[in-house]
Parts: C-alpha cells; structure tokens; sequence
C-alpha cells in the first residue's frame, strides 16, 4: 500500500465502560484514542448511494457510508468510530487483508447512532 494513497488523518476510539462514582454506567466515548492513523477514505456511490437514502420501514434517515483503508491492524471491532476532522463515525464493519496483510477497510456510517 502506497502512502502517497493514506492522505486523511483519523482517530479510531472506543466506548468508555465501566460505572462512575454514583455506580451509573458511563456513556461517551474513551478520550485516549485507539489509533490515529492515517487512511484513505470513499464514500458509497451510486446504487449504494441511492439504496441508503430509500425510506426504510416507513422512516425516512439520512446515513451516509464511507470506507477508510488504514495499513493493516488487529484489535478493530465494530463497536468502535472513526474520527474524521471532528466528525464520528459509526465502524459497521472491519474488513481484514488476511492473506497479505497489507490493509484494513473500516465500513463506517454517518448520521447513525454517534457517528
């Protein structure tokens, strides 16, 4: 993988776990991120595009789905966001070049839940 092709900076970030002091679960994301690293980013085209903005079950949502392709790395799930120039998105799915061992594709998407 070229680096020339990894030209957008972004952090990768966990949820916080645990309880706070009054014992309540904690909510929020961990402030020492993951990763930052840097990544190549697409966003869905066409059919993709057009499927994703669809009504759904009658409820209208404006979610938007890119790809970052990171170098590759272990330990990446899907509860996990990316963080690109201040705005989250949601990892819906990690995708892994077993074989070469080259890249790793975090399926994201915007406007969902935090991201």
């Amino acid at each position: 993988m070229k680096a020339g092709q990894l030209n957008r900076r972004i952090r990768i970030e966990r949820r916080l776990e645990g309880e706070d002091a009054a014992g309540q679960p904690q909510e929020g994301w961990d402030p020492t991120p993951v990763a930052e690293v840097w990544a190549n980013v697409k966003g869905a085209t066409g059919m993709a595009s057009i499927r994703q903005t669809s009504p759904q079950d009658n409820v209208a949502a404006s979610v938007n789905s890119y790809s970052f392709r990171i170098r590759y790395r272990e330990g990446i799930d899907d509860g996990m966001r990316v963080v690109l120039g201040g705005v989250p998105f949601d990892i819906k799915q990690v995708r892994m070049d077993h074989a070469g061992r080259e890249w790793t594709d975090l399926v994201c998407e915007q406007g969902g839940n935090d991201g």
